[in-house]
Order: C-alpha cells, then sequence, then structure tokens
C-alpha cells in the first residue's frame, strides 16, 4: 500500500501535528488547484504515506476524526515501545488508556489532532 489519506481540516496544522508530535517526515507538499499533495510518512525508507487530504465539502468535514466511526483507524508499529510512547506523551500526545502487553506485543490506543484513534504497538519478535 502506497497511500493512506486521512481528512484533515488544515493541511498546515496537519503537518506540524504529525511532524513535531509523532515524529513523521514530510514527504511532499505540493501546490495543485485549489488544494495540496500533502504526504508524510512515519518511516522515509517504507513505501507506505498518510496523505493530508483538506476536506474540500461538508460532506467531508463530517468524516474529520471519525473516518472509521470511532474504531481503531491506523496502526503505528515501531521497534521500541517505550521509547516512541515517552516521546509522544512527553509532546502532549493524547492516549486514551495506558499501554498494555496482549499476546502479540505492547500496544497503546492514541488520538491523533482530530480524534482518529491510532494504536501505538510493537510486536513480541521486534
Amino acid at each position: 500500500m502506497g497511500y493512506v489519506a486521512i481528512v484533515v481540516d488544515d493541511y498546515d496544522c496537519a503537518i506540524q501535528y504529525y511532524t513535531d508530535k509523532l515524529g513523521f517526515t514530510l514527504v511532499e507538499d505540493t501546490p495543485q488547484p485549489g488544494k495540496r499533495w500533502v504526504v508524510v510518512t512515519p518511516n522515509p525508507d517504507s513505501d507506505c504515506n498518510l496523505l493530508l487530504a483538506r476536506a474540500s465539502n461538508e460532506r467531508q468535514e463530517g468524516f474529520i476524526g471519525n473516518q472509521c466511526g470511532g474504531r481503531v483507524f491506523l496502526f503505528l508499529q515501531t521497534d521500541d515501545f517505550w521509547r516512541d510512547f515517552n516521546a509522544m506523551k512527553e509532546k502532549g500526545v493524547n492516549f486514551c488508556q495506558e499501554p498494555r502487553e496482549e499476546e502479540y506485543g505492547m500496544v497503546v490506543v492514541f488520538e491523533d489532532i482530530y480524534g482518529n484513534r491510532w494504536d501505538l504497538y510493537q510486536n513480541k519478535k521486534n
């Protein structure tokens, strides 16, 4: 998978959140007629990118922060759970619960700037 689109209300606020709070890298920010092509990634060596798509009408605005009906929408994998959890917590990321150990590894749910729910997780094999 190359891109996953996430509906946002403002490009610059979204870029700042994903780069400053979550440590993503801004890959591209290209102006287009009436919009921008804005791509961030958690890992520049990966082909998995997050496309920040600004809502362009009222219907799309209704999905900001609720792209998956309140369920966890995206899964952010790490090779050092506690390093990333502590860094994100220090930067003010909103965690919905305490970290827990599951059969597959460590996990915690957090919400992004819009309220979309994410899992930060580390597989046991890492």
